[in-house]
């Protein structure tokens, strides 16, 4: 048995060295990120939840690149591989950014767990075309941003609307928590 496993390794000694590399590469990732991420969600005052749904969705796109890496260098056709690629780029693309997407939600999750504008209870208002929403930054969640009003009314609203939609950050005067914007005369 051990002379077996002897002649694979040193009759494909690149594939294991790169298998190898690419397995501390993704143990260094992941000891570099996960503090990354905890400090970000630390400066904006987010639940530990945040944290660890983050840190695996982190591990989770990492793992994958790996795998990815790890079908090429043990021979996998290339060909096939990359209409598979071509297809899950396109489709994540698609899936992470589009507005209408669930995992956009996911994507702006990210963004507003580091941003440093969007802390746990800082007052926000976003605006939609002549309406608003506003409120205190209660949590935030893979999908949406808790947020509550002056009325104490909670408002979930989703990530991806908070990052696609003009917003205003700890504004001088308050609203009416959810409404109508009313023009005025100058």
């Amino acid at each position: 048995m051990g002379e077996y496993v002897t002649n694979y390794i040193q009759a494909n000694w690149i594939q294991v060295s790169i298998t190898i590399g690419i397995a501390v590469t993704y143990i260094f990732l992941d000891r570099f990120s996960k503090p990354l991420i905890e400090d970000g969600a630390d400066q904006g005052n987010f639940k530990s939840t945040a944290v660890g749904n983050a840190v695996a969705i982190a591990r989770g796109i990492t793992a994958l690149f790996g795998s990815l890496i790890l079908v090429i260098v043990w021979g996998v056709d290339l060909g096939s591989l990359l209409l598979f690629a071509t297809t899950a780029i396109t489709l994540l693309g698609v899936a992470l950014f589009a507005s209408w997407s669930l995992l956009s939600n996911i994507t702006a999750f990210f963004i507003l767990l580091i941003h440093p504008s969007f802390k746990r209870r800082n007052f926000v208002r976003v605006f939609d075309v002549d309406n608003y929403v506003e409120g205190y930054i209660a949590d935030v969640t893979l999908f949406n941003t808790h947020l509550i009003t002056e009325n104490r009314e909670i408002v979930v609203y989703p990530n991806n609307l908070m990052l696609g939609r003009p917003t205003m950050i700890n504004p001088r005067d308050r609203l009416n928590g959810v409404g109508k914007i009313v023009a005025t005369k100058l």
